[in-house]
């Protein structure tokens, strides 16, 4: 099992210009990482389980740049739909990326339904993704990051992390994390910006 900062730390070392769609617990750890904000959208204050959805989109309309959603295990189980709709629209640059942690962890980290027994790469894979991996070592996952960047997908990647305790998202100018600090709508605009220019 990887801490969070096991998880998200390869991947803000390595990240250039993808575009980043987080949820849930990771949003804020996310935040304190990231150098670069303005490809980044927070979706953890709207309609819980669409961060994977957003991510799609963004890569269905910038299929030259590499899409990652970090999504929550919670907001992957309310919409396993979206493994075959991510398959079937054929976006190769999309890579999906559950952070596994058993909880429902910005509302109070109230136990997910199936936590330590369902296998969301196997759903992946029976969904048709031509890559479906599995990590629960911090070396295995820091190796694989890189290869993760560069490969076409689209790929799936569940990450088992430990719970923390991030509690609910405000959009205020308090919050720590400046894609927080705007609401969905400017950050939207912000990331679109960003894309197009």
């Amino acid at each position: 099992m990887l801490t969070r900062d096991q998880f998200l730390l390869p991947l803000a070392a390595l990240r250039t210009d993808e575009a980043i769609v987080t949820t849930m617990s990771v949003v804020r750890p996310w935040g304190r990482l990231t150098r670069r904000p303005e490809l980044d959208l927070a979706s953890a204050d709207s309609a819980m389980g669409h961060a994977a959805d957003l991510a799609l989109g963004i890569a269905l309309a910038q299929p030259q740049r590499k899409v990652i959603s970090l999504n929550g295990d919670g907001s992957m189980l309310m919409t396993l739909g979206t493994l075959a709709t991510i398959v079937g629209s054929g976006a190769e640059n999309l890579v999906l990326i559950v952070v596994n942690n058993g909880t429902y962890e910005i509302t109070g980290n109230q136990p997910l339904a199936g936590a330590g027994t369902l296998d969301f790469a196997g759903l992946a894979g029976a969904a048709g993704f031509p890559k479906a991996l599995s990590f629960r070592d911090p070396e295995a996952w820091a190796d694989a990051v890189p290869s993760l960047l560069r490969e076409r997908g689209p790929i799936f990647v569940d990450v088992t992390v430990e719970p923390g305790s991030e509690g609910p998202i405000f959009r205020t100018p308090s919050e720590e994390s400046e894609y927080l600090r705007v609401s969905l709508f400017d950050s939207a605009r912000v990331l679109q910006n960003a894309l197009h220019g």
